[in-house]
């Protein structure tokens, strides 16, 4: 008997441990120069996450800007910064996109992902408590 429970719990588990990583990779995109994606489409919610890596803090540039496909309208600004950062950016609004990305000795990485509505709504923002000096 125990071991039909455990095995029903494992079971139970690996359910919920799949629908909980539900994501779906639509898009991945990585570069150290300036550049244009291709096109992707995406079902609202989604989410763009981005990575930056570099040797010189605070000389480096790094911005994404979401243009819509296959007109080219400015959507807006996504990402900016100049240091080795990260992020993530949630949508609720789906369509045929293109990233526009300017790029000034940094590397860098972006991955667009399909969420449900159940995955969007566990997302929460959180605030930098940092403040300026």
């Amino acid at each position: 008997m125990k071991k039909i429970t455990l095995m029903a719990a494992v079971l139970s588990f690996s359910a919920w441990a799949s629908v909980a990583s539900a994501e779906e990779l639509v898009k991945e995109f990585s570069g150290r120069s300036s550049t244009t994606t291709a096109e992707f489409e995406v079902e609202a919610p989604w989410l763009l996450e981005w990575r930056t890596r570099g040797d010189y803090p605070g000389k480096m540039g790094f911005e994404v800007t979401l243009i819509e496909s296959p007109l080219g309208e400015y959507v807006g600004k996504v990402a900016t910064t100049k240091w080795v950062d990260n992020g993530l950016k949630m949508f609720d609004e789906g369509g045929r996109y293109k990233l526009q990305i300017d790029s000034s000795l940094i590397e860098w990485n972006i991955k667009i992902q399909q969420l449900t509505r159940t995955e969007a709504e566990q997302y929460t923002v959180r605030q930098n408590n940092i403040s300026p000096d």
